[in-house]
């Protein structure tokens, strides 16, 4: 049905009082329009969000090439060990020549190798502890004490590898025991899985606490999202290490106690307002979610698309610029000179933000007003090593969480919530590090129960010399 369209002649003949009310319903019909059109494309929903009625991003067009490996391109096989710790060897001696039949003697100094992996039945050890109760001549029994550091039923190993399959796989805690049954045949049950959690988040949290020392120190990328009823996950990653917590809002408070008091290094992250204290100069925005603010200022149809296809336009052009610099085509030097202050990009971009600014749509003159007054927030990543222009490794790191969450609903106590803040950020690390996860784990338990110093991931701060 066409709606017809108020002229400044009807709204001139009715009183003030009904065109402000006219006008205010006006606006919030725009704003609820808007935030129905939201899609993954223009806002920070997720993609599994968007409606049946959201186009996909379009298809790349085909390359013309078969799928799988292309000619030329390193192949990829399972590394050979070294013989000598292959548990056989068995040599493949021809008997006879494969021409003529004549009989074949002497060996190859340097044979052809092919190796065949077996996964061996495997049998738990158990130490069995007897304690012996013997009674003195005064009438009291004395009982054998434990060995020092003997506790609980569980050595470090199956510890380790509980905790593995529930941290690190996203098992839940009766799959995990039945798994353990049947590759080891050890029977635990769901609740000794639980009292394992809560022992390794003890464990774990000073080398939790050094990740997070450690990350404190160096340029991060930083995201949050919900972990169910009045708790949030949070996540710093850095080139050393990622530290994740799990604490009970998503304030300031808490990012304080994140990223600590005296940050100095540079901080990657969406515009949330919670990062709005950062100084400008520590604070680098993501351009991936500047791209979505851009597709929804197109998306709008008003006076502030045009502003909002320049510069969605301008991002395409720095993106393939930085791509240039990664692949080696470009020096960093090259590129932070085309984002200095009075380069070309950066002066194209900061006209389009004027234009966008004084254009007839609030939430588009809103938006680049904003970006115009953290104009530097958007150039971090071309003059600091080890700053990206997105928010993509934080993103990436935190969606373990989030799936996690989906699947359990997030933890149901304190002590959940410090086990899974622990573990994630030591296994995330570990990978970051090309460490195994189950032997660093291990080394963890094993020293907890023998009561010394635990394996750290990262590097300590050097302390002060004595006087």
């Amino acid at each position: 049905m066409d709606v017809p369209k108020l002229t400044p002649e009807m709204m001139a003949a009715w009183p003030p009082e009904a065109v402000a009310f006219i006008q205010l319903l006006l606006a919030k019909i725009a704003d609820l329009e808007e935030k129905l059109n939201q899609n993954s494309h223009n806002s920070s929903k997720p993609p599994s969000s968007d409606r049946p009625a959201v186009k996909p991003a379009p298809p790349k067009p085909a390359s013309g090439k078969k799928p799988g490996g292309q000619p030329g391109h390193p192949k990829q096989s399972r590394t050979l060990i070294p013989t000598a710790e292959c548990q056989r060897v068995i040599p493949c001696i021809p008997a006879a020549c494969r021409n003529c039949s004549k009989p074949l003697a002497g060996s190859d100094p340097n044979p052809l190798r092919f190796q065949v992996t077996e996964l061996p039945p495997v049998r738990p050890e158990v130490t069995e502890y007897q304690r012996h109760r013997l009674v003195c001549s005064c009438g009291f029994s004395t009982c054998g004490p434990r060995p020092p550091g003997v506790t609980g039923q569980d050595g470090p190993r199956l510890r380790a590898g509980v905790v593995l399959l529930t941290g690190r796989y996203r098992m839940s805690k009766e799959n995990a025991a039945n798994l353990m049954g049947d590759l080891f045949g050890v029977s635990l049950s769901a609740g000794q899985v639980c009292a394992v959690e809560a022992g390794a988040g003890a464990v774990l949290q000073p080398v939790a606490d050094g990740i997070l020392a450690a990350a404190r120190r160096c340029a991060s990328n930083i995201d949050e999202t919900s972990m169910g009823k009045g708790r949030w996950l949070w996540v710093m990653v850095t080139a050393v290490g990622t530290a994740f917590q799990i604490v009970s809002g998503r304030n300031r408070g808490e990012l304080l106690k994140l990223i600590g008091e005296k940050y100095v290094r540079v901080l990657t992250s969406d515009r949330h307002r919670l990062y709005s204290r950062v100084p400008p100069g520590d604070h680098q925005y993501c351009w991936a979610h500047l791209r979505r603010d851009f597709q929804a200022m197109i998306d709008r149809d008003n006076d502030g698309s045009a502003a909002g296809r320049e510069l969605l336009k301008l991002s395409d052009e720095l993106f393939d610029l930085w791509k240039r610099v990664r692949d080696g085509t470009m020096t960093k030097s090259a590129f932070a000179s085309k984002m200095s202050f009075h380069g070309d990009f950066r002066t194209r971009f900061n006209a389009t933000l004027e234009r966008g600014a004084a254009s007839g749509c609030a939430k588009t003159s809103g938006t680049c007003g904003q970006l115009a007054e953290r104009e530097v927030s958007l150039f971090r990543f071309a003059f600091n090593d080890g700053v990206e222009p997105t928010n993509n490794a934080a993103e990436r790191a935190i969606r373990h969480g989030v799936i996690w969450r989906k699947q359990s609903h997030g933890p149901k106590s304190e002590s959940g919530a410090k086990y899974l803040a622990n573990i994630w950020s030591v296994v995330e690390t570990c990978r970051q590090q090309g460490r195994k996860v189950w032997d660093f784990l291990a080394d963890c338990f094993n020293a907890a129960q023998a009561g010394g110093p635990l394996p750290c991931l990262v590097a300590r701060e050097p302390q002060p010399q004595a006087a």
